[in-house]
């Protein structure tokens, strides 16, 4: 099957070249010469493990290309996906649909035969009707259909999860089209995978509120670890008690600062909007909302007061040293990293901050100011008087903490991640603080 690929970001490069895998012939397009050309390289604009021999293996195999042409590549498709940004609105925080738009009226214009149009991004209910309406004005045959499916990808693990996936959701209620992306997803309807068909408007319903609950489980384990913290309980056990009931489920429940990342936060915000409109107030997932904001301050606070010799938080002549930057490990994304909040905060105390990510850092450097990068953890930590661990990557877990200790000016440990245990800590000699764990 010939499959055009909308968008050449991480949702579409993924579940582009994840297709070709399954056997399609993908063509992947995109406005940006630069990246094309970068990808035609061999080279990937994104970080994700596994994703640059997954392309170089499919460009090698003849099945995956990348072009900035729309009207070759959509020749012959059966299926066009939709793989735009959605980023959020300044102002107030809906879903910027601009790009779906302009992708749709493009396509519109190269339909030829029956297409189905697919949209991957991630949209506000109703956005579907919108594109099929954009698509009937601008598009000479009414011989196509428009069809929901959202992506579950995780990032650092989506190559897995696109090929192993709990569940696929596809919203239509055209036959044609139903047979058509039964045919793109036949590798995985072989291999039993629940493939949920439900209509349209439904299924760019399930992608928020799968996102939400899933924000909703974090920010709960956080106030949580507040509690524990409060009253000398540990999160981690709490959360293992817990997490055993089948009903909860162990996943999303690790204490720390706050989630960030190009999903929940825009896509909870999304949502609160989407319901204001219809006039259904979300009372818990804008609770959430405003719980990780205050979450990210939260932190700053814990490091001040493990740092600061004085009440006022004065860091002035302080060096720390910040490991991890992306919002999450194995990937680069920095959108709505915690980082990015804790670590301007703890300059406006006056302190200088040295920072190291695997592979975050070209990232960051456009977003933060004044940040000394270096070339490794050890290198990030010499004459510190405090270590931040932000993000849990998994170098991380098994630092030599005798040379820790001896590069450090003061053996100052803050573990937003709970990736070492306090008893061995403090063994050590490293004045310790975690999060949810007395």
């Amino acid at each position: 099957m010939r499959i055009v690929m909308v968008g050449t970001g991480y949702v579409g490069l993924v579940s582009g070249t994840c297709f070709a895998d399954f056997g399609h012939e993908v063509i992947c397009v995109d406005k940006d010469p630069k990246k094309i050309e970068t990808l035609n390289a061999g080279g990937i604009p994104i970080y994700e493990p596994g994703l640059a021999d997954l392309v170089a293996k499919n460009i090698s195999a003849g099945r995956l290309s990348f072009t900035t042409e729309l009207a070759s590549a959509m020749r012959g498709a059966e299926a066009v996906f939709i793989a735009v940004g959605t980023p959020s609105r300044r102002g107030d925080g809906y879903a910027d649909l601009s790009y779906v738009y302009a992708a749709s009226e493009e396509i519109a214009q190269h339909i030829d035969g029956f297409t189905v149009i697919v949209t991957k991004s991630t949209v506000p209910v109703g956005t579907g009707d919108e594109v099929e309406n954009i698509i009937a004005k601008h598009c000479k045959s009414e011989d196509f259909a428009v069809v929901s499916n959202p992506e579950f990808l995780r990032e650092g693990a989506a190559i897995n999860d696109f090929k192993h996936p709990d569940r696929v959701v596809v919203g239509t209620n055209n036959p044609k089209a139903e047979a058509v992306m039964k045919a793109v997803y036949r590798p995985l309807y072989l291999n039993e995978t629940p493939i949920v068909f439900t209509s349209r408007r439904t299924s760019e319903l399930i992608k928020y509120a799968a996102n939400s609950f899933l924000a909703t489980k974090i920010t709960f384990i956080n106030e949580m670890s507040d509690l524990c913290e409060a009253v000398g309980a540990n999160v981690q056990e709490v959360a293992k008690g817990i997490g055993l009931d089948k009903r909860i489920g162990g996943k999303f429940l690790n204490a720390g600062p706050g989630y960030g990342g190009s999903c929940f936060p825009k896509d909870t915000l999304a949502l609160t909007r989407t319901a204001n409109e219809a006039n259904v107030p979300l009372s818990i997932v804008n609770a959430v909302v405003n719980a990780n904001e205050t979450r990210k301050q939260t932190m700053t606070d814990k490091v001040l007061q493990a740092v600061s010799e004085n009440r006022d938080g004065n860091l002035s002549g302080k060096k720390i040293a910040i490991l991890g930057l992306a919002f999450k490990p194995n990937t680069d994304d920095m959108r709505d990293a915690p980082s990015l909040s804790i670590i301007p905060k703890l300059q406006e105390k006056g302190a200088a901050i040295t920072a190291y990510d695997p592979a975050a850092m070209e990232e960051a450097k456009g977003m933060l100011d004044g940040v000394t990068f270096a070339k490794g953890p050890y290198d990030a930590i010499e004459d510190a008087d405090a270590v931040v661990i932000i993000t849990e990557w998994d170098e991380f877990r098994a630092l030599n903490m005798d040379r820790v200790k001896a590069c450090m000016a003061a053996p100052v440990l803050i573990d937003l991640r709970n990736i070492y245990q306090p008893a061995q800590m403090e063994d050590l000699g490293f004045s310790y603080t975690s999060v949810g764990r007395s």
